[in-house]
C-alpha cells in the first residue's frame, strides 16, 4: 500500500509560488498545492526576522519526496527553504485514491 504525505514549503513571492506549483503539478509529484496567506517570525542570520508569506500545502505520495524536494529546491528562491514532510496517519479512502489516480 502507498503512502501518503503533505509537504509544507513557505515562499516569499508569488512568482515562487507559481513557479514550485507549476513543476510539481506538471510533474505529477503533487495532486493539491494549497496556498495560505501566514506571517513568519524567525530568526535568522542572528536576528530576528518578520515576512508576510505563503505557506504550500501539498499532497503527494510518500515516495514521491525526494522529487518533490528537488523540485521545490530547483525554483526556490530562498537560500534555506522550509521543506517539510509530514506522514498522512489517515484519510479518506476516496482522496487517497484520487491522489493515486492524478499523480505518477
Amino acid at each position: 500500500m502507498t503512502a501518503f504525505s503533505i509537504i509544507l514549503t513557505t515562499a516569499s513571492s508569488e512568482a515562487t509560488v507559481e513557479a514550485i506549483t507549476a513543476r510539481l503539478l506538471g510533474e505529477k509529484l503533487a495532486a493539491c498545492v494549497q496556498v495560505l496567506p501566514i506571517s513568519s517570525a524567525y530568526l535568522w542570520q542572528g536576528t530576528i526576522a518578520r515576512e508576510n508569506e505563503k505557506l504550500l500545502l501539498i499532497k503527494a505520495k510518500t515516495p514521491d519526496w525526494p522529487d518533490i524536494e528537488t523540485a521545490i529546491r530547483a525554483v526556490h528562491d530562498y537560500q534555506t527553504p522550509e521543506i517539510l514532510r509530514i506522514d498522512m496517519a489517515d484519510a479518506s479512502q476516496a482522496y487517497l485514491e484520487w491522489i493515486t489516480a492524478v499523480t505518477r
